[in-house]
């Protein structure tokens, strides 16, 4: 009798959603991300082979290798690792595997590359995958994607279950969004609403949010109609979305009612904004050390004296800006 009654409300939930407007969200627009626009790579470099356990869906399960090393360095101070398996025969063919990807991921927004560990490359045509604080990448697969034009739409998926699942799933907030908004954006975050729930909004959400005029009206009004709640939660976390929103440079700050100056700096930064503080600061070199506490900051001046004379990363809140110091 439980097992009938458990049944006929499981009916009564699904009935009460109209059918999703998508059958999954990578295939709404291929230029949702377009591959020329900004990617935050800095450099992928070789570090030699190691003994790595990753997950390949060519055997459904864990396998170690001794794959080929990359680190890989984001400009935003951000870093990651490639393993690329060597079946890929030699330095050279890993190489542009680890180039590859990593600039492709470095397209994709900080807050989705924050948890991404690791890069796992095999051979092989078989989808993308996400989690474990890694990226799954078959490159066969790829072949299909790009054809599509999706490669980075796929990536932006993947990576939201590294990144953004284990805070949001399961969270209070994202639980009475999905009740609200009464309907899936999608049938695969239908049949699967915690597990792809949010990999399948996020990116709607930059669609809509900051990529209005490259997709169609009609795909603008099913993703604004379909979940409002959702896209009004990611909304209500201001992420730091570089580099496809809020791009480095200082033109880019001001049209946010930021201004920072000069730019290339001999000693003092001078900022102008609204409610400024010094834990809104941080500033990295551009492999991603940490060189806030060789500066001071005070009534609107940071003081980089001290800094060798290079390029840096100044992050004031979610907003990003590259700065030379003389």
């Amino acid at each position: 009798m439980r097992q009938i009654l458990l049944f006929c409300m499981m009916i009564t939930f699904a009935s009460i959603h109209s059918q999703p407007p998508y059958s999954g969200t990578i295939f709404i627009d291929p230029d949702i991300i377009k591959s020329s626009d900004p990617s935050s790579i800095v450099s992928t470099s070789y570090t030699g082979q190691g003994s790595v356990t990753m997950y390949d869906r060519r055997v459904n399960d864990w396998v170690t290798v001794n794959a080929y090393l990359f680190n890989v360095v984001w400009n935003d101070g951000l870093t990651s690792r490639a393993q690329v398996n060597p079946e890929f025969g030699n330095i050279g063919s890993a190489t542009i595997e680890a180039e590859k990807y990593a600039y492709l991921i470095g397209q994709l927004p900080h807050v989705l590359r924050v948890d991404i560990k690791e890069i796992w490359i095999h051979m092989g045509v078989q989808p993308f995958g996400g989690g474990n604080n890694a990226i799954l990448i078959h490159t066969g697969q790829s072949s299909l994607y790009e054809k599509d034009g999706i490669i980075e739409e796929t990536l932006v998926h993947e990576a939201c279950h590294s990144s953004l699942d284990a805070s949001h799933a399961k969270s209070s907030g994202w639980i009475n969004a999905q009740n609200v908004d009464n309907q899936f954006i999608s049938t695969y975050a239908r049949d699967n609403p915690i597990r792809e729930d949010v990999a399948e909004s996020f990116l709607p959400w930059l669609a809509v949010k900051f990529r209005k005029d490259r997709i169609s009206a009609k795909d603008y009004n099913n993703i604004t109609k379909a979940i409002p709640n959702r896209l009004s939660y990611f909304d209500s976390f201001h992420f730091n979305l570089y580099p496809f929103e809020n791009t480095l440079n200082t033109k880019d700050l001001e049209n946010q009612g930021l201004k920072i100056y000069p730019n290339p700096v001999a000693n003092i930064i001078h900022i102008s904004g609204n409610n400024i503080i010094k834990e809104d600061i941080r500033i990295y070199n551009l492999v991603g050390q940490d060189f806030t506490p060789l500066t001071s900051y005070e009534k609107s001046k940071i003081n980089v004296s001290n800094l060798a004379r290079g390029y840096y990363i100044l992050k004031i809140k979610t907003f990003t800006a590259k700065i030379y110091k003389k």
